[in-house]
């Protein structure tokens, strides 16, 4: 099956390519293998997020997303994690932010609560959240007095989905908020994200870096398929200098990697200036990136405008994606109009 041509123009993802999802188990490329996930390495999966980005940029943000989502399989007691991932159609997905309460009730919660925005909404089996605890109506704290979060999962018959996904692009992703109102979950299923049940280099992987690596081979295989469609409108344009600086990049991100997978078997536990010099390295790709897929995009002509053409729904998909607040630069002042 051509997944591309499948996923051409959808604002949904087809059942065909879900199940070809589920069947390969995309979503679970991080998930162990006694959990029945592929249990790959580092750099196997970001290799998988890179081409299926490539394919469509909806289909690579969706396994990307879900799959870092059901990388908590290794937070979870294992016979909770075995039970659940025995069944290949097991997706975690939701959201980052603190939306909600969680009143703790003997080893049950009572959550409620609204959150923004959980990436593959629709085809989710199980919502992950973050939640303020509670007790008799007031809030748990630490012992320096600060409010206590933790980690949820919930089943999606539990969850009420609110369809306000409008972006340009990414449209067949589903990222849409979702509400709970007085739904109970078992202690059992809930997590905290630095504790693990399972034993392995993965586990030891910074949240930082695992998230810019694999956000940036999205970024990666999206501006690869971009490059491809503009030589199809303008076969003599020169696209050499691009083609360059992404194989350069791309190169430099899979080195990045590699140098963590062996620092992590080396049993290294500071990476402070690891992860500060790969944000600092995405960052300035993405931001440079950016400006020269426009550049590119004025000289194709209002052909490449053409709502139609498969290059139209790339250049949204990327311009979609690398809104994602992780290497938005807090430090830039907008410069305002004076009239």
């Amino acid at each position: 099956m051509n997944l591309q041509n499948k996923m051409y123009g959808k604002d949904y993802i087809p059942e065909e390519v879900l199940e070809i999802i589920f069947k390969e188990r995309w979503l679970q490329i991080w998930v162990p293998k006694d959990y029945s996930g592929l249990g790959l390495s580092f750099s196997e999966g970001l290799e998988v997020l890179k081409n299926l980005a490539f394919c469509d940029g909806s289909l690579g943000w969706i396994v990307t997303l879900c799959s870092g989502a059901n990388y908590f399989s290794r937070n979870l007691k294992p016979k909770v994690a075995k039970a659940l991932f025995e069944n290949e159609k097991t997706c975690f997905g939701g959201s980052g932010m603190i939306g909600g309460t969680a009143e703790k009730i003997g080893n049950r919660y009572r959550i409620q609560g609204t959150w923004r925005f959980a990436t593959g909404a629709p085809y989710l089996s199980h919502f992950t959240l973050n939640a303020t605890l509670t007790e008799n109506g007031n809030p748990i704290t630490d012992d320096e007095g600060n409010p206590v979060i933790r980690s949820f999962i919930l089943s999606k018959d539990q969850v009420k989905i609110i369809r306000d996904w409008k972006s340009m692009g990414m449209k067949a992703t589903g990222t849409f908020s979702f509400e709970v109102k007085e739904a109970w979950v078992d202690e059992d299923y809930s997590f905290v994200y630095n504790e693990f049940f399972t034993n392995s280099v993965l586990d030891r992987i910074p949240f930082r870096i695992f998230a810019d690596l694999t956000l940036l081979v999205n970024y990666i295989g999206i501006a690869q398929h971009f490059i491809d469609l503009a030589q199809d409108i303008r076969p003599h344009l020169s696209l050499e200098k691009l083609k360059k600086y992404i194989d350069k990049n791309e190169a430099q991100a899979d080195y990045f990697a590699n140098q963590l997978e062996q620092l992590l078997e080396q049993g290294e536990e500071n990476f402070s200036e690891l992860q500060a010099e790969i944000h600092e390295f995405g960052e300035t790709f993405v931001s440079d990136l950016s400006h020269q897929i426009l550049d590119v995009y004025f000289q194709l002509g209002i052909r490449a405008s053409n709502t139609h053409e498969p290059i139209h729904q790339v250049f949204c998909d990327y311009f979609t994606a690398t809104q994602h607040a992780n290497f938005r630069k807090k430090d830039i002042e907008m410069t305002r109009c004076a009239f």
